[in-house]
C-alpha cells in the first residue's frame, strides 16, 4: 500500500514537472526569443500575406514551355520552403495554368518572403563526404578534432585541436575565425582539400532530422563545396563544387532498365541526356569519379541538388562519354516517376517572378474562432454535468483530468508555434474539441472497470487496483488507434486536413500522459480519504448503489469475502458480533461463579 502511494505521488510529482518546464520553456523564450503566451493563428482566424507567382523558364536556346508537371513540382518546392512540417497552415494553390498564389498567415518577415521569390536551381556536385543526418554532440566534436590529429578520424577530417573545434576557431590565418578558403589548392572538384576547417564545422552541426535545416532556396557559389541534406533527411554530406549545370539536363524518363544484350532487366531506372556542353563536362566528372570505386566508395557518387537539398546520389560504375546515363537502384514505377519529375523540373532554368503582393483578410475571422471555442465550452459544461451526475463523487477526478487534458494541450501547441511555427486553424480547434471526447472515453473505461469490480464484491481499495489494470490496455489500445489514425491522415493530407490531424495526435498524446500521471494516481490518492475509501453514497462507488453482489465472492488468491444485504451485518460486522456476545456470556459466568 505504502508502494503505491509512493507511486502515486511520483506520478503527480512527474506532472508538475512537465507543466514547469512547459512554463518555464515559454518564460524564457518571451524574454529571450519572439515566443508569446497564445498560440499563432491560422489563415483562416487572422488572415497574412498573399504572393502571386508566375514560373517563367528564361529564354534561350534551349527555353521550353513550363509543363503542368514543372508547376506541381514548383509548389512542392515552395511548400518545402515555407510550410515543410505541414503545422504552419500556408496555402499553396495554382491559379489558373500559369500561376501560383502563396499565402502565409501573419506577418512573415522579409527572409520568408524572400524564399518565396528565389528561383528554384539544380545542380550537380561530386560527393566528398557522407554522414548520419544527426548533429555531432559538443563532446563527440572535441573527440573528433582529437582523432583527427591522432590519425584516427576521418580521412576527409581536417587537422584541428580538440580546443579550437570546441571553441569554433580553427584559425591558421590568425583572422580568429573558422578558416573558408583551402590551404592548398584542390587539384579537381573531388579533392578532399576542399574540406576546410569551417565546411568540417558546418558538416558536423547540421542536423538534417530538423525540418529547418532543409528548406531550400538559398543561394549557394557553385565554385566553392556545400553541406546539404538528404532531402528525405535521411544523411547529410559534403560537397564539391559544380560540375555539371542542371540547366545542362536535356532529358530525364523514367522506364524499365535492359543490360547489353538489349534485354529488359525487370528494374525501373531513371534515364539522362545531357546537351553537348552538358555531354563534356559529364565524360570529364565520370572518369574522375569512377577513379574512386575502390579507393572511396563515398567519393564515387555523383549528387543532384535541387533547391539546396540532395534528391539523389548515385555511384558512377562506368566512364560516360555520350551524355547518356542511367540511374538504377530500388525504384517502384512511382518512385522511379518522381525522380525523373524532379530533375526535370531542376533541369528547367526558370524564375518565379512575382505578379502581386498583398495583405489579405481573415477568410472566417476571429468571429468565427469565438464561436469554435463557446462550442468546445459548452462541450466541456455537459460533459460535466453528465459526469456529475452519472459519477457523483468521481466528477472530481473526471472533471480534474478534463482541466488537466486542457491546460497541457494548450501549453504544448503554444510551444509548438513557437518553436516549429505551428498555428492553429478552425479544423485544429474541431480537433481540440474532438479530444474532449478522447479523454471522458478514457476515464470513463477506467471508471467502468473499477465500479465493475466493486459489483462484484471486490473490496474498493482492490478495486481500484484490478480496474485500473484492465482498463489500462483498453485505453492505450484506443489511443494507440487514434494515433495511428491521425498519423495516416496528417500523412496523407495537405492544409487544413493535415492541421487537425496534428491537433488530434497531440491531443491523443496529452491523454496517455493524463491518464497515466493525473487520473490514476489521483484515485489512489483520494481513496485514502473517508469519503472514497469507505464507498460514502455520493462517491460514485457506494456498493448498495451499483448493486454490489451478496454472499460469498471471490477477491482472488485463493480468499472469498462475505457481502450481506442490506440491513444485515456484514461477514466482518457478524464475526465481531459474535465475539462480543461470547464475551458477555463469558463475563456473565465468571460473575455468577464469583457470588457463590
Amino acid at each position: 500500500m505504502a508502494e503505491k502511494m509512493k507511486s502515486s505521488w511520483r506520478g503527480l510529482v512527474a506532472l508538475l514537472v512537465i507543466v514547469a518546464v512547459g512554463v518555464g520553456s515559454l518564460v524564457i523564450g518571451k524574454f529571450a526569443s519572439d515566443a508569446e503566451f497564445v498560440p499563432k493563428l491560422a489563415l483562416d482566424l487572422e488572415g497574412g500575406t498573399q504572393v502571386i507567382l508566375t514560373p517563367k523558364a528564361i529564354e534561350g536556346e534551349d527555353a521550353r514551355r513550363v509543363t503542368a508537371d514543372d508547376m506541381t513540382q514548383a509548389i512542392n518546392i515552395i511548400r518545402q520552403r515555407v510550410d515543410a512540417s505541414g503545422v504552419a497552415e500556408a496555402e499553396i494553390t495554382t491559379l489558373g495554368s500559369d500561376n501560383i498564389v502563396v499565402s502565409i498567415p501573419g506577418k512573415p518577415d522579409p527572409a520568408t518572403l524572400d524564399l518565396i521569390r528565389t528561383s528554384a536551381v539544380m545542380r550537380f556536385r561530386p560527393v566528398l563526404q557522407v554522414g548520419a543526418p544527426t548533429a555531432i554532440s559538443a563532446a563527440d566534436l572535441v573527440q573528433s578534432g582529437a582523432d583527427s590529429q591522432s590519425g584516427e578520424g576521418a580521412q576527409s577530417a581536417p587537422e584541428m585541436t580538440s580546443e579550437e573545434i570546441a571553441m569554433g576557431l580553427a584559425d591558421p590565418t590568425g583572422t580568429g575565425e573558422l578558416a573558408e578558403e583551402p590551404e592548398t589548392e584542390p587539384a579537381d572538384n573531388s579533392d578532399l582539400a576542399w574540406i576546410t576547417p569551417k565546411v568540417y564545422h558546418d558538416f558536423l552541426l547540421k542536423d538534417c532530422t530538423a525540418e529547418s535545416e532543409r528548406v531550400g532556396g538559398a543561394a549557394d557559389d557553385p565554385k566553392k563545396p556545400v553541406v546539404a541534406c538528404d532531402i528525405d533527411g535521411a544523411s547529410k554530406y559534403i560537397l564539391g563544387p559544380v560540375d555539371v549545370e542542371g540547366t545542362r539536363l536535356a532529358n530525364a524518363t523514367a522506364g524499365m532498365g535492359y543490360n547489353s544484350a538489349g534485354q529488359p532487366t525487370g528494374q525501373w531506372v531513371v534515364n539522362l541526356e545531357l546537351d553537348a556542353e552538358g555531354t563534356k563536362e559529364f565524360a570529364e566528372a565520370s572518369k574522375r569519379l569512377v577513379s574512386y570505386q575502390q579507393e572511396d566508395p563515398n567519393r564515387n557518387r555523383f549528387a543532384a541538388v535541387l533547391d539546396g537539398n540532395v534528391i539523389t546520389a548515385p555511384s558512377m560504375n562506368v566512364e560516360i562519354n555520350n551524355g547518356k546515363a542511367e540511374i538504377s537502384g530500388n525504384f517502384t514505377a512511382e518512385s522511379a516517376a518522381t525522380l525523373a519529375k524532379q530533375l526535370s523540373f531542376g533541369s528547367l532554368p526558370l524564375n518565379f517572378e512575382v505578379q502581386s503582393e498583398q495583405e489579405i483578410s481573415a477568410t472566417l475571422g476571429a468571429n468565427h474562432l469565438e464561436k469554435g471555442i463557446m462550442a468546445g465550452v459548452i462541450g466541456l459544461i455537459l460533459v460535466v454535468a453528465w459526469l456529475i451526475y452519472q459519477y457523483r463523487g468521481l466528477s472530481l477526478v473526471a472533471t480534474g483530468s478534463l482541466l488537466v487534458a486542457a491546460a497541457l494541450t494548450y501549453l504544448a501547441i503554444t510551444i509548438l508555434s513557437w518553436s516549429i511555427g505551428y498555428r492553429l486553424s478552425l479544423p485544429g480547434v474541431v480537433g481540440l474539441i474532438v479530444a474532449v471526447g478522447i479523454t471522458a472515453d478514457s476515464f470513463i473505461v477506467y471508471f467502468e472497470r473499477v465500479r465493475d469490480q466493486v459489483r462484484d464484491g471486490i473490496p474498493l481499495d482492490q478495486a481500484v487496483e484490478k480496474g485500473w489494470k484492465k482498463a489500462r490496455r483498453t485505453v492505450l489500445i484506443s489511443d494507440g488507434v487514434n494515433f495511428v489514425a491521425a498519423g495516416v491522415l496528417y500523412v496523407l493530407a495537405v492544409g487544413g486536413v493535415q492541421g487537425f490531424a496534428f491537433t488530434l495526435g497531440l491531443t491523443t498524446i496529452v491523454d496517455v500522459v493524463v491518464i497515466f500521471l493525473f487520473t490514476h494516481p489521483m484515485m489512489n490518492v483520494l481513496m485514502r480519504t473517508r469519503f472514497f475509501g469507505e464507498g460514502h453514497k455520493w462517491s460514485g462507488l457506494d456498493p448498495e448503489h451499483l448493486g454490489a453482489a451478496t454472499g460469498v465472492a471471490y477477491v482472488g488468491r485463493g480468499r472469498t469475502t462475505y457481502r450481506a444485504p442490506k440491513g444485515q451485518p456484514t461477514d466482518t460486522e457478524a464475526k465481531s458480533l459474535a465475539e462480543r456476545k461470547r464475551e458477555a456470556a463469558a463475563g456473565a459466568s465468571k460473575s455468577e461463579g464469583d457470588a457463590k
